[in-house]
């Protein structure tokens, strides 16, 4: 079964990194990783295994890849 999750990222954030509930199937993530290359996804990719206590194979950036607004697949 996958769920779509919404997340909003904050990348290079001094919150972070941390996963707060906003409604539903929607997340904020803060991140330290700063948004270059990829680094912030894969930071955020391995906080919401981590999160949904999933391997991070489990876990797949499905839009947003240049947004601070994602979908990811959540397999479980």
């Amino acid at each position: 079964m996958a769920d779509i999750v919404v997340v909003k990222v904050k990348p290079g954030s001094r919150k972070g990194p941390r996963v707060e509930p906003v409604s539903g199937a929607e997340l904020t993530i803060y991140v330290p990783e700063p948004a270059v290359d990829g680094k912030a996804n894969e930071a955020v990719a391995r906080l919401l295994a981590a999160h949904y206590h999933l391997p991070r194979s489990r876990v797949e950036l499905v839009s947003g890849a240049r947004s601070r607004v994602k979908r990811f697949r959540i397999d479980r």
